[in-house]
């Protein structure tokens, strides 16, 4: 929607606040919120001031002034707030220079598609992420000086057969045995379908879900693909949704890669088409129905793959997510079919239409 028709949608349905949301460079989402009543057109071209220093690796102090910028695109109905509120995602703008901030992730992916333009490869990158996560029942954790643990626990999990339930009733998911089972013993059906619901509302597509192969909570709830800037929106929107979804229900929610040892880590495989003037690029008549140009992209992400890793395996605990045996990526190869590469080509189709590749 247009900046008019979004301050005409404040008083017909009168919203009380307007939430703003952004997102670091560490990929973690931040908000402040305004009463509607303060929104002035003006705002959607200067935008509402901010302190960037407080923004993890964002502004020194003494540039700290930076400008947050709504974008009425994006805007949807807040679902978790008690007050009639609209949420809106917005981009970073310096108030000196008026640009758009380097370090905004969302600027970021509106460069990346720009230059695909400039190349004459493709107009459009269409992204399909596939985000797994854990729902736990119970999470605690303690640093200090003398002493340090962690528990995470799940009533699904199979290390529970022996604990007093009150009474345990033994239905437990056994050891790599989390792929599509039945209710009793998947006891997230509900609250997966709930967070179905509400990214539907918000306007995120959503194509399929289910519970994922490890035992103690693993979940995966997959949305239609879109292109890039819009897609990242989405992503973050979605780890919005599931996290306060699972706190509603007093659950914790986490997209932790590997946060038991042991069983099955938790990824964002990514599906990603280049298309050109309505007409898929990637597909081609060379190996797994590829074209040339899908072979020189998958070279590219070969090529650069360790640089990658900085991006896509940020900490240590991504590491423990890429070993064998646990349908993870460990070899930085490209394969149809194949979940132990690091790029596979999905063969469900015949269709040109549907040539992608997996970012594993």
């Amino acid at each position: 929607m247009k900046k008019e028709e979004f301050l005409r949608l404040l008083k017909e349905k009168r919203y009380e606040f307007v939430d703003m949301l952004f997102t670091d460079i560490f990929g973690t989402m931040h908000h402040f919120t305004i009463p509607s009543s303060y929104l002035k057109e003006e705002h959607f071209e200067e935008g509402l001031g901010f302190d960037g220093s407080s923004i993890r690796a964002w502004q020194a102090i003494h540039l700290s002034d930076m400008n947050f910028v709504p974008d009425p695109e994006t805007a949807f109905e807040n679902p978790f707030y008690k007050h009639p509120t609209i949420s809106v995602i917005g981009n970073i703008i310096d108030p000196v220079t008026k640009q758009r901030y380097s370090r905004d992730p969302r600027y970021i992916a509106t460069k990346a598609e720009m230059y695909l333009k400039s190349t004459g490869i493709g107009d459009t990158v269409y992204v399909g992420p596939e985000l797994e996560f854990f729902i736990f029942d119970n999470v605690q954790f303690e640093y200090r000086e003398n002493k340090a643990f962690h528990l995470v626990d799940s009533v699904e999990g199979w290390w529970r057969t022996g604990e007093a339930e009150n009474p345990n009733l033994g239905y437990k998911i056994p050891y790599k045995r989390g792929y599509f089972p039945v209710p009793p013993h998947d006891t997230l059906q509900d609250i997966r379908s709930e967070i179905a619901n509400v990214l539907q509302k918000i306007g995120i597509t959503v194509e399929y879900f289910h519970h994922e192969v490890a035992s103690g909570g693993q979940n995966e709830i997959d949305f239609l693909f879109a292109p890039l800037t819009k897609q990242a929106d989405s992503v973050m929107l979605y780890k919005y949704v599931v996290k306060n979804i699972a706190r509603k229900n007093g659950k914790t929610a986490t997209f932790m890669p590997k946060p038991i040892f042991g069983d099955n880590g938790s990824g964002m495989h990514t599906h990603i088409s280049i298309w050109k003037d309505g007409k898929p690029v990637f597909a081609g008549s060379g190996y797994a129905g590829l074209s040339q140009t899908a072979i020189y992209f998958i070279g590219g992400i070969i090529k650069h793959g360790k640089a990658l890793c900085a991006i896509v395996a940020p900490t240590t605990n991504s590491y423990r997510r890429l070993v064998p045996g646990y349908e993870a990526p460990v070899r930085l190869a490209y394969s149809s079919r194949n979940r132990s590469a690091g790029i596979r080509i999905p063969m469900y189709s015949a269709s040109p239409s549907a040539k992608r590749l997996e970012i594993r």
